[in-house]
């Protein structure tokens, strides 16, 4: 079923980037740092990074693009994820910490031993993540349940449009402000970082970054392969129509809202996979991935690439993220100017973002080859003229 939906094109280029992100740049990577072809680790991370942010912008896409739901807040699914792997990464440094104990340093230092002394320092909630397992399930029920919840209570009072998207921004400010707190036993301001290994494995060591690498590259593939089915069923078809007209889909006799909110979780799990495998790659999750710009970021990302093409996301969340690592490198302070303009100038002229700019500059050829034609067609003959 999936052949049916994968043009020629598509298929071509998902051969070609599973050739580049798990053969070529691995390689790379392995060489020896003296080689002139040698792929840094750190370069190899930021492109995991951007990567993560890339599944990031098809959760957007998908709610956005295919749906009309513009949610300001997918940056907060995305950061649960991320809490969820980190606190079982954070169990596993164990004595290797600044303190020497079997807890995490913000929790000796803020002296969780005195606020839980019959479970050693270490909150109830926090136990479970010593397993894995546990902490995998995390990633897809916890940003789950939250959506579920929200979503339930948003469409159920037919809420829709910029309404929606004001309250999915304070839903995300909300869970800011609080995971802030210190009190709130995950790391505060600083969050969750210094991570040492992951299932056994040294994070620091290339083979590692390599692993994170491919894995990522990997989920990045299949969600799009995930979306791409999606959109292309039954239900996308419903999607679109929601989209386009949700009155007359509720006239035709379905429950809009049941479809939103399907929709709406299956995102809020995407984004938090795609978190997940941030942590380990970026060594760090603080509030600071949950703020509303964060996700505003997102949205530009997906506007720039072209909301509503799945490969268009992709683009615009690489592009975005590689000249805003170059911009803040060169000209730190213009950055949010850049990134202004640059929304402005890509909604303005380019409506149909990055991928769309072909299929403009082939309307404006036709338009000028039918201008020309009809400049240079012969006049008509006067009656003087005519035989």
């Amino acid at each position: 079923m999936m052949k049916k939906t994968l043009s020629k094109a598509e298929l071509i280029g998902l051969a070609v980037a599973g050739v580049l992100v798990f053969l070529v740049l691995p390689l790379l990577n392995a060489l020896p740092e003296s080689h002139p072809l040698h792929l840094t680790t750190f370069t190899l991370s930021l492109l995991g990074k951007y990567l993560c942010y890339a599944v990031l912008a098809l959760s957007v896409d998908l709610l956005w693009g295919y749906t009309g739901l513009l949610s300001l807040g997918q940056c907060l699914f995305f950061s649960l994820g991320g809490y969820a792997l980190g606190m079982y990464l954070m169990l596993k440094i164990g004595t290797r910490g600044q303190y020497h104990t079997n807890l995490p340093d913000f929790m000796v230092f803020l002296e969780f031993p005195k606020r839980f002394p019959t479970t050693g320092g270490l909150p109830p909630h926090w136990i479970p993540f010593q397993h894995f397992w546990f902490a995998a399930a995390a990633i897809i029920w916890v940003p789950a349940v939250v959506a579920a919840i929200f979503g339930f209570l948003a469409f159920r009072s037919r809420i829709k449009g910029v309404y929606f998207s004001i309250l999915t921004q304070a839903l995300t400010y909300a869970a800011c402000l609080m995971f802030f707190r210190n009190d709130f036993t995950f790391g505060g301001n600083n969050g969750l970082t210094d991570f040492k290994e992951i299932l056994g494995f040294d994070l620091n060591a290339a083979s590692t970054r390599r692993g994170l690498f491919m894995a990522t590259a990997a989920l990045l593939i299949i969600t799009y392969l995930v979306c791409r089915w999606l959109t292309s069923s039954r239900f996308g078809k419903i999607q679109r129509a929601i989209r386009d007209s949700e009155n007359r889909v509720l006239f035709s006799g379905y429950a809009t809202a049941n479809f939103k909110l399907f929709v709406f979780v299956v995102a809020a799990i995407i984004a938090s996979i795609g978190g997940a495998l941030f942590v380990p790659q970026v060594g760090i999750i603080n509030p600071s991935e949950m703020a509303t710009d964060k996700s505003l970021e997102a949205v530009v990302w997906v506007a720039v690439g072209g909301r509503g093409t799945l490969i268009g996301p992709i683009l615009g969340a690489i592009g975005v993220n590689w000249l805003k690592s170059y911009a803040t490198h060169t000209v730190p302070e213009y950055w949010l100017f850049i990134l202004g303009a640059l929304f402005i100038v890509m909604t303005l002229f380019f409506p149909k973002g990055i991928v769309g700019i072909p299929s403009q500059v082939r309307a404006l050829k036709a338009r000028w080859n039918r201008q020309s034609v009809s400049v240079a067609a012969p006049a008509a003959l006067s009656p003087e003229e005519k035989p």
